[in-house]
């Protein structure tokens, strides 16, 4: 899992897509996905496995894949299967 890279052009350009802020800030707003993110970001654009998610974040497999599903609902990341 990694978070999607920001790609997009200056903030000024672009018109904001209140329903696609709206999604992703309420995604957000709940403490498990936060810091899933906040590992996801800091771990760049390499990401990183559910597997060490659910060890330095101590949470279960499938609290963690609930979580997850959401995030990716959001669009606030991606995966990609190796």
């Amino acid at each position: 899992m990694k978070p999607i890279p920001a790609h997009a052009p200056s903030p000024s350009a672009v018109p904001l897509d209140e329903p696609v802020v709206v999604r992703a800030l309420a995604a957000l707003a709940q403490d498990v996905r936060l810091r899933v993110f906040r590992v996801l970001v800091a771990a760049g654009a390499d990401g990183t496995t559910p597997s060490k998610l659910c060890a330095c974040l101590e949470v279960a497999p499938t609290t963690l894949s609930f979580h997850l599903k959401e995030l990716v609902n959001a669009g606030l990341v991606g995966q990609e299967r190796e």
